[in-house]
């Protein structure tokens, strides 16, 4: 009772109600990550436009422009990955659909007119980057990739990752007993984690991080809500943790993870029978999106249950166990951690606080053992999964992506030490790990000599940066000859502040926490 009254009270001092600061913390998050939005085509999207344009799995129309396109004979071409990100893209992506190919039709129209017949300069200081904006300007997708770019990251990747700070915010809530408390902590969480990185562009390892995420929130159910039966928290838990596997196949960890933590919390609370009973809601609210990645496996490949590395091409790290999976490699076991282009504490060192959780929750127990327990399993199992699949060594020119599922998990325990360090501290910890996680997020480039540390020092000696105006500048000339020596962000951040603090500083009525 007296927790609730300090909650109140805390309330009551910025005015605004729990459904106003959960808005609130959505639509900045979602504002902050469209700003940051990076122009990458990735291999998610070319499914993406074939859902959109052709309703169609299949990519024929861009063979050859990605590594990971490949082809089976009579069944056309595809990704040697999982569709759910592609799937859940393609709805932004069909809406804006016949806006964007009116665009890039009058822009081939303007190009053919003026006699263009080779592209620009496109000044990377990559060769493949180089060489994919001049194939895909020679075959007309120059625009539509980038339109399809933006469409994707804000309205699908942006709006997903915000909806997965405002679920670790009621969680946060519960734990603390505090929104004020809460709502810091989930700012850390969006901009202070790799969350923000891997925001920037179309990414199924963050889709899959945040399906497995609402799952789990679903069956802890931390606010001990009534308003759903537990069946149906199951049901739709399993929804979720099959959505993991749509996304990728290393979401199996946390369908069966999820399902053996439901079933774990249930034996604490009820019979075998019930047991039973909600594990079997939990199986059946797998199959809609099981089967539909099933369908897809059969429409592409021709076989249901192979996975599409089952039929691509031999590539590198794919020469140990089945297609890439092993037995745990001690040297990835090592690397996942501590290598300095993608390792977890590498990458956020804020999450080493994750190791110490068991201290804080002796301190001062904020969640039962078997809950602390359960997210430092996950993440354990988590870890050990990726130390078996080579294809975690790619990480070293993307960062830090297949520990995503971790993030949340991780965060929760380190946010418990976090609460019970001196307060100078904890401000240390904050600033740092935002400006880290800011810096990724502004200059992306982690393949350089220096890792993650590269966007560190670019950012602090070039200055403050954003992918897209990067971009901009590599084009040159193109748009005019503004963007040629580069575009200053200053103007979009002031821009930004200005939106955020109308957001934060307007009391709108409805909103407003009724004097009790």
């Amino acid at each position: 009772m007296t927790d609730q009254k300090a909650s109140v009270t805390e309330i009551e001092s910025w005015r605004f109600t729990t459904r106003g600061l959960a808005w609130r913390l959505f639509l900045t998050c979602w504002i902050v990550f469209a700003l940051h939005f990076a122009t990458n085509t990735v291999r998610e999207i070319y499914p993406a436009l074939a859902l959109g344009d052709h309703f169609s799995f299949r990519v024929d129309e861009y063979a050859n422009l990605h590594p990971d396109l490949f082809e089976k004979e009579g069944y056309g071409w595809h990704i040697n990955n999982n569709p759910g990100a592609s799937m859940v893209a393609a709805v932004p992506y069909a809406l804006f659909a016949p806006v964007v190919n009116r665009i890039v039709a009058r822009v081939q129209h303007q190009r053919m007119t003026s006699g263009m017949a080779e592209p620009p300069n496109y000044n990377s200081p990559w060769p493949m980057a180089r060489e994919f904006f001049k194939q895909s300007w020679l075959r007309g997708y120059d625009i539509k990739f980038g339109l399809a770019a933006v469409i994707t990251q804000m309205l699908c990747m942006a709006p997903i990752s915000a909806l997965g700070v405002v679920v670790m915010f009621y969680v946060l809530r519960k734990v603390f007993a505090s929104d004020k408390t809460a709502v810091w902590l989930s700012l850390l969480y969006g901009i202070g984690t790799p969350v923000f990185f891997r925001t920037g562009f179309l990414n199924q390892n963050m889709l899959m991080a945040n399906a497995a995420f609402f799952g789990l929130v679903l069956l802890w159910n931390p606010s001990s809500n009534q308003r759903w039966k537990s069946s149906t928290r199951f049901f739709l838990g399993g929804v979720f943790g099959g959505t993991a596997l749509l996304m990728d196949y290393s979401g199996v960890v946390m369908l069966l993870g999820l399902f053996v933590y439901g079933l774990a919390k249930r034996w604490r609370e009820a019979s075998i029978a019930d047991v039973v009973r909600h594990g079997a809601w939990y199986v059946a609210g797998t199959l809609p999106p099981v089967g539909l990645l099933w369908f897809y496996q059969w429409r592409s490949f021709g076989n249901p249950f192979l996975p599409a590395q089952h039929w691509m091409p031999k590539v590198a790290y794919i020469e140990q166990g089945y297609q890439g999976f092993s037995l745990p490699q001690p040297d990835l076991l090592l690397a996942l951690l501590v290598d300095y282009r993608y390792g977890l504490f590498t990458s956020c060192p804020l999450f080493l606080l994750a190791l110490i959780a068991w201290w804080a929750h002796r301190q001062e127990r904020r969640m039962e053992a078997f809950q602390l327990i359960s997210l430092a399993a996950l993440s354990l199992a988590l870890w050990i999964f990726f130390s078996c699949v080579g294809y975690s060594r790619l990480q070293f020119n993307s960062g830090i992506r297949y520990f995503a599922p971790a993030f949340p998990l991780l965060f929760i325990l380190a946010a418990t030490v976090l609460v019970k360090l001196p307060r100078a501290i904890a401000y240390f910890i904050v600033v740092a790990a935002a400006a880290q996680s800011w810096c990724l997020a502004m200059y992306r480039d982690v393949e350089r000599g220096l890792g993650v540390f590269d966007p560190l020092l670019n950012v602090f000696i070039g200055g403050f940066k954003l992918p897209v105006l990067t971009t901009m500048q590599n084009l040159g000339g193109q748009y005019g000859g503004f963007s040629a020596h580069g575009v200053s962000p200053l103007p979009l951040f002031l821009l930004t502040t200005a939106i955020l603090f109308g957001i934060w500083s307007v009391r709108w009525s409805q909103w407003r926490l009724s004097k009790v």
